[in-house]
C-alpha cells in the first residue's frame, strides 16, 4: 500500500550510504592505539546504529551492551574521533538508486530531512563530500538530548520541516529507526541495505520492508490537500 506523506525523514548510515568501511578503519585505528587487535568489518557493522559513543563502547568491549571503563572510553573516543575525521567519506559509497530516489521525492513535492545519530561534524562533511547535502533539514546526534531510538530526533525533524509527525514517513534500516518513528507517530519504511545491529529486518514492525531507498520512494505519495483538511478538522474538534 502507498504511504501518504508531506515530509520524508531519511536515515544516513545503511540507508543513504554504506559507511562501514570508514567506520571500521577508524575503529581499528583506535584499537591499535589502545594495543588491541583489529576487528572484522562485519563485526563493526553490527555495532553501528546508536551513535559514535556507543560504537566506541561496543568496539572496546566487543559486546552490543558493553560499557568500557570511563578512562578507557575517553581515550578510545578521542582516538576514534581523530581517526574518523581522516577516514570519513574516504571509502563510503552511496547506495545504488539513492540519487534517483531523492529526485523522485523532490518531484513529488515532499520535504526531506536526513535524521542520523552521527555527530554533526561528521554528518555535514560526509553529505557534502558525496553530494547529498541538499536536504531541507539535517538532524544529527548532537541536535537533541536523546538519540534514536528515542522519538526526539524525529519530532525535531518534523518541526524543522513544518509537518506533523502523522504527515511524515521515516525511511531507515534498523530497529532504532522503527522505534524512534513509531514513538513519534510517523509511518516507517525499512530498507534491506543496512546493518540493524546484525539482526534481520524482517523482524521489525514497519509499514513496509523494501530492498532499497528507491523502492521506498516509489511507495511514498504526496498527502493530498483534502487529507490535510480532514486531519485538521478532526484535531480542532477534539
Amino acid at each position: 500500500m502507498p504511504v501518504a506523506a508531506r515530509g520524508v525523514l531519511i536515515d544516513l548510515d545503511g540507508t543513504l550510504l554504506d559507511t562501514v568501511p570508514d567506520l571500521a578503519a577508524a575503529v581499528n585505528a583506535m584499537r591499535s592505539d589502545l594495543g588491541r587487535a583489529p576487528l572484522p568489518v562485519e563485526q563493526v557493522a553490527a555495532y553501528v546504529g546508536k551513535g559514535a559513543d556507543v560504537l566506541v563502547h561496543r568496539s572496546l568491549t566487543e559486546a552490543l551492551d558493553g560499557r568500557a571503563e570511563p578512562a578507557e572510553f575517553e581515550r578510545g573516543k578521542a582516538s576514534f574521533y581523530m581517526h574518523y575525521r581522516r577516514e570519513n567519506g574516504r571509502q563510503a559509497v552511496v547506495f545504488p538508486g539513492v540519487r534517483d530516489a531523492i529526485a523522485l521525492l523532490r518531484e513529488r513535492g515532499l520535504a526531506l530531512a536526513c535524521v542520523t545519530n552521527k555527530p554533526r561534524e561528521f554528518t555535514v562533511e560526509l553529505l557534502q563530500r558525496v553530494g547529498l547535502d541538499g536536504f531541507d533539514a539535517i538532524v544529527t546526534g548532537d541536535d537533541t538530548v536523546e538519540k534514536k531510538p528515542h522519538p526526539a530526533p524525529m519530532l525535531h525533524a518534523c518541526r524543522l520541516l513544518h509537518v506533523r509527525p502523522d504527515e511524515a514517513a521515516m525511511v531507515g534500516d534498523s530497529e532504532n529507526d522503527v522505534l524512534s518513528a513509531r514513538a513519534a507517530g510517523c509511518r516507517v519504511i525499512v530498507v534491506e541495505t543496512g546493518y540493524n545491529e546484525g539482526r534481520p529486518v524482517s523482524e521489525l514492525d514497519a509499514d513496509a520492508i523494501v530492498p532499497a531507498l528507491l523502492d521506498a520512494a516509489r511507495l511514498i505519495e504526496p498527502l493530498h490537500a483534502s487529507s490535510q483538511v480532514d486531519e485538521t478538522t478532526r484535531d480542532e474538534s477534539r
